[in-house]
C-alpha cells in the first residue's frame, strides 16, 4: 500500500506517456548514474595530461651571511641578497607510465559505462515487457470475472431445475476470489514497474517492445562488458609495473641562484652566481623500488585472475539466461498444445450440449482453463523477454 501511495505521488506528466523507444534510449543515456561515470572517465583523462607535465619550479629569495653583531650588507665578502630558481625533472619514463594509467582508467570507467548502459537498456525492456504482461493478464482475469458470472446463472439455473450443484457456487466463489487476490497482486506489480520506470527515464512510457533477437556468441570472452572491464583492469596494472620500473631512474633536478653583493672598502662588489645540478640514486632500492615493483607484479596477477574469472562468470550468465529462453519457448509450446486440448474438448463438449445432453457449465469451465493457460502463456513471453534483452546486455555491442 505505501507503494500505491508513494506512486500516486508521481506528477501525471510523468505518468503513460507514449513514446518511441529510441527517445527512451536517449533518456536512458542521461540517467545520472552513466553520467557520473561519463565525469568519471573525464577526470582520467585530465589527470593523464597533468601527469606528463613538470612540477612547478620553486623560486627563492633570501640573504646569505648577513652579520648579526654589526648588520650591513658591505662589511664581509660573503655578505649577499640571493634570488635562486631551482626546478625538479622527475623520471620521464614515469611520468610516461602514470600518464598511460590514468588513460588506462579512464577507458575501463568507459567499459564500466557501456555496460552500466547495457544492463540498464535490458531493465527498460524487461519491465516493458511486464507492462505488457501486466495489461494481458488483467484483461484475462477481467474475463475470468465474467465467465464467473455466467457460470454462476447456469448453476443456479441447474440447482433450480432439482440438481444438486449447491456446492459448486462454493467453488466458484473460492476462484472469484483467487481472480480478485490476482488483480490486486498485478496492481501491486504495475505500481512496482511504474516506479522503477520513473527511476530509469523520468516517466511511465506506454511504449512497445522493440525488436528482440538473441544475440550469438562467438566464444571470445572479449565480447563480455564484464571482461572487457577485467581486462581495462589489466592494462591499469601493466601500467603500475612500468611506473615502478621507472623508480630505479633518476630523477633530475637544476638549480641557479643569483647572488647580488654590494661593493665594501675592503673588496670589490662583484656578483656571483652559483649553479647545481642534482640527480637521485636508488641507494634503497632493496627497501623501496624492489618491494613496490614486486606488489605492481602481484595486482597485475590478481588482476589476470579477475580476467579469467569474469571470463568464467560472463559464459555461465550467458548459458543461464540462453537456457531461460528455451525453457520458456518450451513452456510456451506446452502451454499453446494444452490450449488446443481444451478447445477441443470445448467444441466436444459444446456439440454435446447442442444436442440436448449434459449442462452448459462444463463449457464455461473449459474457456476459463483457457483464460488460465494464455495469462500463463503472457507470463512466459514476459519471462522470455527479459531473458533475452539481459543476454543481449552481456556482450558489447560494437
Amino acid at each position: 500500500m505505501l507503494l500505491v501511495a508513494a506512486f500516486a505521488a508521481v506528477p501525471l506528466a510523468a505518468v503513460a506517456n507514449a513514446q518511441r523507444f529510441a527517445e527512451l534510449e536517449a533518456r536512458l543515456e542521461a540517467h545520472p548514474s552513466l553520467s557520473a561515470l561519463g565525469y568519471d572517465a573525464e577526470a582520467d583523462r585530465e589527470r593523464a595530461v597533468a601527469s606528463t607535465a613538470l612540477p612547478d619550479p620553486v623560486v627563492s629569495l633570501g640573504i646569505n651571511n648577513f652579520p648579526i653583531f654589526d648588520p650591513s650588507f658591505d662589511s664581509y665578502l660573503p655578505t649577499n641578497k640571493a634570488v635562486g630558481i631551482r626546478q625538479q625533472f622527475p623520471s620521464f619514463a614515469g611520468r610516461e607510465a602514470r600518464a598511460g594509467e590514468a588513460r588506462a582508467m579512464s577507458a575501463q570507467t568507459e567499459a564500466v559505462r557501456d555496460a552500466r548502459y547495457a544492463a540498464l537498456r535490458a531493465e527498460l525492456i524487461a519491465l516493458l515487457a511486464d507492462k505488457t504482461r501486466l495489461t494481458r493478464q488483467r484483461s484475462l482475469a477481467e474475463a475470468r470475472n465474467a465467465k464467473y458470472d455466467e457460470l454462476v446463472d447456469i448453476v443456479e439455473a441447474e440447482i433450480d431445475a432439482g440438481r444438486p450443484a449447491v456446492y459448486r457456487l462454493a467453488e466458484i466463489e473460492s476462484e472469484r476470489a483467487e481472480v480478485s487476490r490476482t488483480l490486486v497482486d498485478l496492481d501491486r506489480q504495475e505500481a512496482e514497474t511504474d516506479a522503477r520506470l520513473i527511476d530509469l527515464v523520468g516517466l511511465v512510457p506506454s511504449t512497445g517492445l522493440p525488436p528482440l533477437t538473441e544475440r550469438d556468441w562467438s566464444g571470445a570472452a572479449l565480447e563480455f562488458h564484464t571482461v572487457r572491464i577485467a581486462d581495462a583492469a589489466v592494462r591499469v596494472t601493466d601500467y603500475g609495473i612500468d611506473e615502478a620500473r621507472a623508480a630505479w631512474k633518476p630523477e633530475w633536478g637544476a638549480q641557479l641562484t643569483y647572488q647580488q653583493r654590494d661593493e665594501g672598502a675592503m673588496f670589490a662588489g662583484d656578483d656571483w652566481v652559483s649553479g647545481m645540478v642534482t640527480f637521485t640514486v636508488p641507494l634503497w632500492a632493496e627497501r623501496k623500488q624492489a618491494p613496490n615493483l614486486r606488489a605492481a607484479k602481484a595486482e597485475r596477477a590478481g588482476a589476470e585472475q579477475r580476467y579469467q574469472a569474469a571470463a568464467r562468470n560472463a559464459a555461465a550468465q550467458y548459458a543461464s539466461r540462453d537456457a531461460i529462453i528455451r525453457a520458456a519457448d518450451a513452456s510456451i509450446d506446452v502451454l499453446q498444445v494444452k490450449i488446443a486440448a481444451v478447445e477441443d474438448e470445448v467444441e466436444a463438449q459444446l456439440i454435446t450440449y447442442e444436442s440436448g445432453v449434459g449442462g452448459y457449465a462444463p463449457i464455461i469451465d473449459g474457456e476459463i482453463a483457457i483464460l488460465k493457460l494464455r495469462a500463463e502463456i503472457d507470463a512466459e513471453t514476459a519471462r522470455k523477454a527479459a531473458a533475452i534483452a539481459r543476454l543481449n546486455a552481456l556482450l558489447v555491442t560494437q
